[in-house]
């Protein structure tokens, strides 16, 4: 049950690190801004609006009191309650009290003239929404009711909206000075996660600069000690690859000199057909090592891409689903060389082949259908593998050696996105490629 709990807790949170900064800094402000007031409101205000309340409506009783004393005037009395405390006054013989209209319960001020009104044993009629600064108060006399017209500031409080203002401007200015500073912490995090982002996709990443708290700082150090590690280690495997080329190509030139010279044809076919098995193994691993090349990303269509490599092949058992206008970031070459190994293993193994482009998710997404003999599940991964064959029976065609579907797999995924394979709808293969954008 805890778990549940726990679990429909961190749904409701936050997921990015800033706003999650934000609610761990905001939220003990409110709540003392909260407490604050709810104490203010009922220690201070409330209790201060109900003795103001209580003295007004004694001071009522005491004008009632005084008036049905014959000994004082009462032209002079009104005057003087009036002068004094700043009541207005008027008796309205032979009239009833108006009808009670609804009580506004959630004012403070009504309930608590209410209540003292109902303590004195008052028939009392008054209204507070009438005037903006008066209280249009009746109270039940002999044949008639007294009219009092008084000030609002007599039963409550003006200091609250100051607090109210006082408490609130401060809150506003800490929660904005925190959304500042947070903001400069996060800004460090951002960039090194672009950094990163773009170094998985093989992006070339300009010096990086780290900056903001230390752990941040520490991260993005380590970050660019790997990157370089990386970097040197790859270009140290293009020159080791370099040498190998060159080193392997001169015996084998020497070898194909030597063959000139042998008579027994037999042995020459044999020993040439090793020779160019050993040049074409050769190639096509130079090509998958050199795969991360160091072409530079662009923004291009990558339909009209798909187009063009269609088009190259002229034929007629290929079909196309292809969306309009579908940009993407990367390295066009490199793309151009994943579809061409792909839609030539597919024409390999089948006769008809059908690609489709659309975008769903944020993703780009590229699907090749073939009719062919497709590839069992479990060999799956192995596929992805350099010189890995299913069956070399499979196939008599000396020119595969087992790395277009290694070349197109690092291609996708130098640029940060997934290939997968699948059985497709015609009982072949299917390979859908799943680039971000």
């Amino acid at each position: 049950m805890f778990y549940g709990l726990n679990k429909f807790i961190k749904s409701l949170l936050p997921k990015q690190l800033f706003y999650r900064g934000l609610l761990i800094v905001a939220t003990p402000i409110i709540i003392l801004q909260i407490t604050i007031s709810i104490v203010f409101f009922d220690s201070l205000w409330m209790k201060t609006n109900k003795g103001m309340t209580r003295a007004l409506v004694g001071e009522i009783t005491t004008f009632i009191n005084a008036y049905d004393n014959e000994e004082y005037k009462k032209e002079l009395l009104v005057d003087l309650f009036k002068k004094n405390l700043n009541f207005d006054v008027k008796f309205e013989p032979f009239k009833i009290l108006p009808k009670k209209t609804d009580e506004r319960w959630f004012s403070p001020m009504d309930r608590n003239l209410r209540r003292e009104l109902k303590s004195k044993m008052l028939n009392y009629w008054f209204d507070t929404t009438n005037y903006k600064k008066l209280i249009d108060l009746k109270i039940s006399y002999s044949n008639g009711y007294f009219q009092f017209y008084i000030p609002k500031n007599r039963v409550t409080s003006t200091s609250a909206r100051m607090f109210a203002l006082w408490i609130t401007l401060p809150a506003f200015l800490l929660i904005t000075i925190a959304i500042i500073f947070l903001k400069n912490q996060t800004r460090p995090i951002i960039n090194l996660a672009k950094a990163s982002e773009r170094f998985g996709r093989g992006e070339n990443v300009d010096e990086f600069r780290p900056s903001g708290a230390l752990e941040i700082r520490q991260a993005g150090y380590e970050f660019d000690k790997m990157r370089k590690r990386i970097m040197r280690h790859l270009n140290q495997r293009s020159e080791m690859l370099s040498g190998i080329s060159h080193d392997l190509r001169t015996p084998l030139t020497r070898i194909k000199l030597q063959l000139a010279f042998i008579k027994d044809k037999n042995i020459v076919n044999k020993l040439s057909d090793d020779v160019q098995e050993m040049e074409k193994m050769l190639n096509e691993y130079l090509q998958f090592s050199n795969s991360r090349s160091s072409e530079e990303t662009e923004k291009f269509n990558i339909t009209v891409l798909l187009e063009n490599i269609i088009q190259k092949y002229e034929n007629r058992y290929i079909t196309t689903e292809l969306s309009k206008e579908v940009y993407m970031n990367g390295r066009k070459n490199l793309i151009e060389r994943c579809i061409n190994n792909l839609v030539n293993n597919s024409l390999k193994y089948s006769q008809k082949v059908n690609m489709q482009l659309y975008k769903s998710n944020n993703l780009i997404i590229i699907t090749i259908d073939d009719n062919g003999p497709g590839i069992p599940k479990e060999e799956y991964e192995n596929v992805f593998k350099p010189f890995y064959k299913i069956d070399k029976s499979r196939n008599n065609d000396d020119s595969s050696v087992g790395l277009g579907l290694s070349i197109a797999s690092d291609v996708v995924k130098s640029h940060g996105g997934n290939i997968i394979l699948d059985r497709s709808p015609q009982s072949g293969l299917r390979v859908k490629i799943l680039f971000p954008f």
